[in-house]
């Protein structure tokens, strides 16, 4: 499946607007109800509601800087403790989902960064009644292996996004529902690796991608 740079980077925006809609939105509304408020405890409640949709704007814009954007510049490596903090506080705004990460190594190519936060994105969605989420990754015989794994009460992953995954394919082409997942096979099939998903019985499901490690 084909589709032009400037197509795909509207579907990412649209993406984005539509995940900050909310807090965004929140935010507004924060505002409008503290000009108006004149009882203290009504508008300390009002500052509350401010700094939790603040915050959540804050969380989800630094994880879309890592997960779309240039992830920490020009460089070629990008260092998995930002992938990590990015990743937990998109993990905190809901406060339902358990983060467990397996990562040791000191520097990840761009490339699989990207893979792995477009990955924790979708398998967190997912999660719809949460759960717990471990993300792992290492080097073996010159290939990179990222793996999500995710576990919870009620699991639900559309057949299009499995499909765009795996294949790179959708019944409608890509959309801004499908962008991370068409951003995950593209960035696998690019290292020469390809994208899995396994049901591994009730309630836990496992993403898994190869791709070429860098050389040297």
């Amino acid at each position: 499946m084909t589709i032009s740079p400037v197509d795909f980077a509207s579907l990412l925006c649209s993406r984005l607007c539509h995940d900050l809609l909310s807090p965004v939105g929140a935010l507004n509304n924060g505002l409008e109800l503290l000009a108006d408020e004149t009882d203290p405890a009504m508008r300390q409640r009002c500052m509350e509601l401010l700094s939790d949709s603040a915050r959540t704007s804050a969380n989800k814009l630094k994880f879309f800087r890592l997960a779309f954007g240039a992830a920490g510049g020009f460089g070629e490596t990008v260092d998995p403790r930002e992938a990590r903090a990015a990743i937990e506080g998109l993990l905190s705004d809901a406060k339902r989902t358990t983060l467990g990460w397996l990562v040791e190594a000191d520097a990840l190519p761009k490339a699989a960064v990207k893979a792995m936060l477009n990955l924790t994105l979708i398998a967190n969605e997912a999660l719809v009644r949460g759960g717990t989420l471990d993300i792992g990754a290492e080097e073996e015989d010159g290939r990179l292996e990222i793996v999500v794994r995710i576990a919870g009460p009620r699991i639900i992953l559309d057949p299009e996004l499995r499909r765009m995954l795996t294949e790179g394919a959708a019944a409608d082409g890509v959309t801004s529902r499908l962008a991370a997942a068409f951003m995950v096979h593209t960035l696998v099939a690019e290292g020469g690796g390809q994208v899995l998903v396994s049901d591994q019985g009730e309630g836990v499901m496992i993403f898994g991608a190869t791709m070429a490690a860098p050389a040297g």
